[in-house]
């Protein structure tokens, strides 16, 4: 895949895709890499909290599905990161409606199925906020 849009500046970090598809979490990855970030992905948000309690120094943001398999939910963990890193920006993502009122401040929401344009344009707000981009 090969995103050529004017305006994405490489993003530099790291970015935690919790998905349990693993389809669409192998397209996530592809996606946050093809503009630059370090990718690193989970099937649970269980896992992605234990790799960020040992390593979350880099990391920049945080994509999470609200319905994923283990302890933890979607919602449940963006509030765990937003409350223990609150520099880790946030995007959560669900194929389920999802009360609005129930999504952490400061987290962006994208329902399933998003476009690819949603996915990038949503990353890239967050993480270059002055430097918005352009679909060609």
């Amino acid at each position: 895949m090969k995103i050529d849009w004017e305006g994405i500046l490489p993003i530099h970090g790291e970015v935690i895709v919790v998905e349990d598809d693993p389809t669409l979490r192998l397209l996530m990855g592809d996606i946050v890499e093809e503009i630059g970030a370090q990718a690193t992905a989970f099937e649970t948000a269980d896992e992605a909290l234990i790799y960020l309690l040992q390593a979350h120094d880099q990391c920049r943001l945080v994509i999470a599905d609200h319905g994923v398999p283990g302890q933890i939910q979607g919602i449940e963990f963006i509030e765990m990161v937003r409350s223990r890193w609150p520099t880790i920006s946030t995007i959560l993502t669900s194929g389920y409606e999802i009360n609005t009122e129930s999504i952490p401040a400061d987290t962006l929401y994208l329902h399933k199925p998003w476009a690819l344009y949603d996915l990038v344009t949503a990353v890239t707000s967050l993480l270059q906020p002055d430097s918005p981009i352009n679909k060609p």
